[in-house]
């Protein structure tokens, strides 16, 4: 009867020790199976994974970059081409501040110059674009501005002969930050974005920042040309940049009396404002002072106005308020921060 009970107690044991060794080896093959399956779906999420757009709607991958363009719709462009033309002036600039090379360009202004570009071929002034000498070029991209007529109606021959093409929209500081990025992307120069674009949009925001809120200073910004006179609201370049800066634009609720068509030395009377901005477009400065003083200083009631005689008409600098500032943009604001607010910005 004992040896019965031993036996039993030892085959009892047998039965738990191959039991656990059991539970051990399935737990082992679980643990591995459990592992298996993670590093799986870690596979597959990397190689799945699509690139996400950036705040611009910018998509950049290892060969291509994708974007909405100034007409609306997305494209896909490849990176690093080879012949690429440039056919708006500011874009230029920043195509080879962003690391890009070009075999054709729109031709420079008599004072705007594009340094890097002294063997790039020119293809005719803005408004007058050689289509034929584009194509002759055989361009394997050709940048338009969206803004222009002309450069849109160029577009269907271009894409007939198969070359891509991308029309940009640039009006604000965004645009230009938007054009950077994508300037940087496509010839794979991403560097040059980070020490350039951002540098100037950290140094923006910082002036922002800066700008103070107790105060209410009141602007009125003249576009002035040899042949008229008008003014400037805040939906305009340079118009941005003083609302971006807290003033009040007194073109901005003039109902139209103080526009690109319209300027009313009543209404400006009546506003009395603290500054008055000149913006000039065209060479001959002589003529624009002609016009000036044809149209509005020989006026007695402008030498009454406040920013008159408080020697705050101050006449801008054409490069940094005519033309986009570009990589300049940060300067242009302080120095109207300078200007506007000099107990602050010093």
């Amino acid at each position: 009867m004992r040896i019965k009970n031993i036996i039993s107690l030892v085959l009892v044991l047998v039965l738990i020790s191959l039991s656990l060794i059991g539970c051990r080896q399935e737990a082992k093959l679980e643990d591995q199976v459990q592992e298996t399956i993670v590093e799986e779906d870690r596979v597959n999420e990397a190689v799945t994974k699509e690139p996400t757009a950036d705040e611009y709607g910018i998509v950049i991958d290892e060969d291509t970059v994708t974007f909405v363009d100034g007409r609306g719709g997305e494209i896909r462009l490849n990176k690093k081409p080879e012949r690429p033309i440039v056919l708006f002036a500011s874009f230029v600039d920043i195509w080879v501040r962003n690391g890009g090379e070009l075999v054709g360009m729109v031709e420079p202004s008599n004072d705007y110059y594009f340094p890097g570009t002294e063997d790039v071929e020119t293809l005719g002034k803005q408004g007058s674009i050689s289509l034929e000498k584009v194509i002759s070029l055989e361009p394997d991209l050709v940048v338009l501005s969206s803004n222009s007529s002309k450069h849109l109606d160029m577009i269907p021959a271009l894409e007939a002969n198969n070359i891509p093409v991308m029309a940009l929209d640039y009006k604000f500081k965004e645009d230009y930050y938007k054009i950077s990025k994508i300037f940087a992307a496509i010839n794979d120069r991403m560097d040059l974005y980070e020490q350039d674009t951002q540098m100037v949009k950290d140094k923006i925001d910082e002036i922002m920042d800066m700008v103070p809120t107790d105060k209410e200073v009141k602007v009125l910004i003249i576009m002035a040309t040899s042949n008229s006179i008008g003014a400037n609201n805040s939906e305009t370049t340079i118009g941005e940049m003083f609302k971006d800066l807290g003033t009040i634009n007194i073109a901005d609720g003039s109902n139209e009396k103080l526009s690109s068509k319209n300027f009313s030395l009543e209404t400006i009377l009546e506003e009395d404002p603290d500054f008055i901005f000149v913006q000039t477009m065209g060479s001959d400065m002589e003529a624009i002072e002609e016009r000036l003083v044809n149209d509005v200083k020989s006026n007695p009631a402008w030498s009454t106005l406040s920013a008159v005689k408080n020697d705050r008409y101050i006449v801008l600098d054409s490069k940094l308020y005519t033309y986009k500032a570009n990589h300049r943009y940060a300067e242009a604001y302080e120095n109207l921060a300078k200007i506007l607010y000099p107990e602050v910005f010093k």
